[in-house]
């Protein structure tokens, strides 16, 4: 009865009777050799690591979790997260402790999202690591969704604000890196108040 009710949807292929699939889980895996280094346009001076392009299972989850409220789908992708980090440690990349910093985000986005969905995968997915949700971005910033390149440095310069001080190394955590420029300001926005941020990880690149 509650399946007639409120029928369940795979957040990453639409698929009927179950929230997340088999197949869209091995879709959102992280491969051994993941993440890998990318190059978005515009170069945040630190690697900008990435677990999987912007498309497919991944891209569709990323968009019902923010767009459609499918807050459970926070678990796949903090899974993946997590298995991105341990890689990261692994290899050696990254030494713990280390620092999760979300990207920051609309206020106004955040409300109609009912919270930061990139503050709460990092919280889901962290261990040994501390998550500061200390960026934010000012009054007015636009959504940057179909601005060009040039337009979303624009958008950003100057908007992202550091709410509180952040010691030690860090990794900068997005759900989506497209053209680099939140990246670029919020990696500057840290260093200049004295962090030592080492990557940017994200979910997916565009």
């Amino acid at each position: 009865m509650l399946d007639l009710m409120l029928p369940l949807h795979c957040g990453g292929c639409d698929t009927a009777g179950t929230a997340w699939c088999a197949a869209c889980d091995r879709e959102l895996a992280v491969r051994p050799d993941e993440p890998h280094v990318v190059s978005p346009r515009l170069d945040p001076g630190v690697p900008v690591l990435s677990l999987g392009r912007y498309a497919g299972a991944r891209r569709n989850a990323i968009v019902a979790l923010k767009e459609h409220g499918r807050a459970d789908l926070r678990t796949p992708l903090a899974a993946a997260l997590r298995t991105g980090l341990d890689h990261l440690l692994g290899w050696g990349v990254v030494d713990a402790p280390v620092t999760l910093v979300p990207a920051p985000t609309r206020r106004s986005s955040a409300r109609r999202r009912g919270g930061d969905p990139v503050a709460r995968i990092a919280a889901l997915a962290a261990r040994d690591e501390t998550v500061a949700p200390v960026l934010r971005m000012r009054a007015f910033t636009r959504d940057s969704v179909g601005l060009s390149s040039a337009a979303r440095q624009r958008n950003v310069a100057g908007r992202v604000r550091l709410t509180a001080p952040v010691a030690g190394p860090v990794i900068m955590v997005d759900d989506v890196v497209t053209t680099g420029a939140t990246a670029t300001e919020s990696v500057r926005v840290l260093q200049t108040g004295g962090a030592a941020v080492l990557a940017v990880l994200t979910l997916a690149n565009a």
